[in-house]
């Protein structure tokens, strides 16, 4: 099936899904305000907390606002009051659809930029770090460092750049930098001022990072989140490419020195020698000859503290762990490392012995929770199962209580699961069990389908574990949360955060089948034959979607929820995404929400090009606006010359099938309207 034939009916099914309800035998209405429903403890608004003093403003010099991703901003101009007439201020078109068009295909943008020297700074899919004009949009200068594109990587996307200024410069050129990783594992200082090249940093103002290993395509490795600056510490972490083996490169977090990129320290997460205390954990060959367990979304900086939060993913490979029993330490886990050695102080594991691709998808929020007259400072974590981990940051202890639970077994030959999981006390924000009659459909018979394909799998519930038979892995291993992360309201102790509620099939093949198997079903977009070499198994996994390439799993495919911190309680949860002119359906998405002090969030993400805000206490959809694509990127705000402006990159995802673009576009109020 064609990508244009993928999106029609995937558009088709949002028009026809709200006009057939009767054709569904009611079961729609069921999903919507049932088990599955929206209103767990009521769209409940919350009183003003007292607010705490954190490292925020009106402006936005980090990824994720500050250095601690609140995605908060103490810009309050734009109120529920005020925001329906919110309206495009200004936009600016990178010039990828023309200038690579050829590549625009393998592209995600993913960007949000950050207002640093006077200028909004931001990477295109393509490593470009382009400055613009935040009142107009007009372009300051550009760089281009030249990446390869020929590789071939799963995509090409650049999440954002990172500002850092020297405390006592010796000279004016690059006494501010941007640092940015690229595509092609690179690690470059650029001039703030002028784009120009550091030259003092690495070599001509770059640092080439070393996998370790042969690569098996140039792509395998790349570096696809910001690093972080802590004093004059650089910190970095890699993208490696799921599936393709066992001994695949290590997920190694990497220290340079800022000023010259000389390095500092390495931290592989696997343990690899006979004194650390991680090592009791993987219970296979000594030293593991696994990699990955790498941090692929953006870490966190705790400056007071001296520590860096790492988010690692799972061990490699994916979906087979019988050669690394035990539950892999350090991998799926929340990491506290000393910034100045890249010691361990504390780790958190979300998912022990991870066969689900069930990585930390997100930054670690660094926030401070009001509870009982006391702030109380925490790590919150989301994560691809749809929970939402609180820990003390000074331990990694729980500040949300935490149970191990029993979660199925019957793991194929070989396999070695954990017999329990950790599950906090906030419950799922999307649903984990799927059922036959669970399955949604257009039709009687589209329905009927996704329910044969359902009980023909294993599907009991959160952790399922991949088998020959076939497993429904739900929520998908898309998540859940993504690398979008979640929005922290100090005011409300609210984290708001956006999910994807679809389920993946997922299926085991022995490994003498695989190229068998590839060459009869085709290896794509939708659907991956995975060789995990060096295990016994192959895997292929593919959305559980019906005949017409929409999804089984029942309404609504995303969700936006917002959560108490001190209790637990979820406070508000809404579809988010819809299809004129029908209600939210809640659409699959991709991107972050953030939040400002004047009451609103503002999350695009949504494969329905809108850009949208919402009251933080309600949950109430207030304004929205078309894109020229989806705005799969975490938006960011700021307020310039007394104006406040919201500024999302519109460039679509080519693996989410949607359409692309390269436009970044900001809105304000109108002039003259006080905002």
């Amino acid at each position: 099936m064609t990508v244009a034939k993928r999106r029609l009916l995937w558009w088709a099914a949002g028009l026809l899904a709200i006009a057939l309800p009767l054709v569904l035998g009611g079961s729609m209405i069921w999903h919507i305000g049932g088990a599955h429903g929206l209103d767990v403890d009521g769209f409940a608004a919350l009183t003003d907390r007292p607010a705490h003093t954190i490292d925020v403003g009106d402006g936005w010099l980090h990824y994720g606002g500050d250095a601690g991703g609140h995605r908060y901003s103490r810009a309050g101009a734009l109120t529920p009051a005020n925001v329906a007439a919110l309206a495009p201020a200004w936009r600016f078109h990178t010039g990828d659809v023309t200038r690579r068009a050829d590549r625009m295909d393998v592209s995600a943008a993913q960007a949000t930029p950050i207002l640093a020297e006077n200028a909004l700074i931001f990477c295109t899919p393509f490593n470009e770090v382009i400055a613009l004009h935040p009142g107009d949009g007009t372009e300051r200068w550009r760089f281009d460092p030249g990446i390869d594109l020929n590789q071939a990587p799963p995509k090409f996307t650049c999440r954002g750049v990172t500002y850092w200024r020297e405390p006592a410069p010796a000279a004016p050129t690059c006494a501010s930098r941007i640092f940015m990783g690229t595509n092609d594992a690179r690690l470059i200082a650029i001039d703030a001022a002028t784009g120009r090249r550091c030259a003092a940093f690495g070599a001509n103002g770059e640092v080439r990072i070393d996998p370790g290993i042969p690569l098996n395509w140039p792509g395998e490795f790349q570096i696809t989140s910001p690093p972080v600056v802590l004093g004059d510490v650089l910190v970095v972490g890699s993208s490696v490419r799921d599936g393709p083996r066992r001994v695949a490169p290590a997920g190694s977090v990497r220290a340079f020195d800022s000023r010259t990129g000389a390095p500092r320290w390495t931290w592989d997460p696997i343990p690899r020698t006979p004194d650390n205390p991680a090592l009791a954990s993987w219970q296979g060959e000594h030293p593991p000859a696994e990699g990955h367990a790498n941090a692929w979304p953006p870490l966190s900086v705790d400056e007071r503290r001296g520590l860096i939060f790492v988010p690692t993913s799972s061990a490699s490979p994916d979906h087979f762990g019988g050669l690394r029993p035990g539950d892999n330490r350090h991998a799926n886990s929340v990491v506290a490392l000393e910034a100045a050695t890249g010691a361990v102080r504390w780790s958190f594991q979300a998912v022990h012995h991870d066969v689900w691709n069930y990585d930390l998808p997100a930054q670690p929020g660094l926030y401070s929770v009001w509870r009982s007259g006391r702030s109380h400072d925490v790590v919150a974590q989301v994560t691809k199962a749809g929970l939402v981990f609180v820990l003390h940051r000074d331990t990694g202890e729980p500040f949300l209580p935490v149970r191990e639970r029993p979660v199925p077994q019957r793991g194929a030959e070989g396999e070695a699961l954990s017999p329990t999981q950790p599950f906090p006390a906030t419950p799922p924000l999307v649903p984990s069990t799927l059922a036959p009659d669970d399955a949604f459909g257009l039709t009687w018979l589209d329905r009927h389908a996704c329910r044969r394909r359902i009980a023909g799998a294993r599907a009991d519930g959160l952790y399922t574990p991949p088998s020959e038979q076939g497993t429904v892995l739900y929520p998908s291993a898309v998540g859940g949360a993504n690398w979008g992360g979640a929005a922290f309201d100090p005011r409300r102790n609210l984290l708001v955060v956006n999910m994807t509620s679809i389920a993946d099939h997922m299926q085991l093949i022995p490994a003498a089948d695989v190229a068998a198997v590839r060459a009869a079903r085709g290896d794509y977009e939708g659907h991956e034959v995975w060789t995990q070499a060096g295990t016994p198994f192959g895997v292929t996994r593919e959305r559980l979607v019906s005949v017409l390439g929409i999804p089984c799993s029942p309404l609504p495919w995303g969700v936006l929820a917002a959560v108490d911190l001190d209790s637990g309680r979820i406070v508000w949860r809404k579809p988010l995404g819809t299809q004129w002119p029908f209600p939210a359906l809640g659409m699959p998405n991709v991107g972050g929400p953030i939040v400002t002090a004047g009451g609103l969030v503002f999350v695009g993400a949504t494969v329905d090009a809108m850009f949208r805000a919402f009251d933080v206490a309600t949950g109430a959809e207030l304004w929205r606006a078309g894109l020229p694509a989806p705005g799969m990127a975490t938006p960011m705000t700021y307020v310039w010359e007394g104006r406040q402006y919201v500024v999302i990159y519109a460039g679509g995802h080519s693996r989410a099938q949607t359409a692309v673009a390269d436009e970044i576009v900001a809105f304000a109020l109108p002039l003259g309207t006080g905002g």
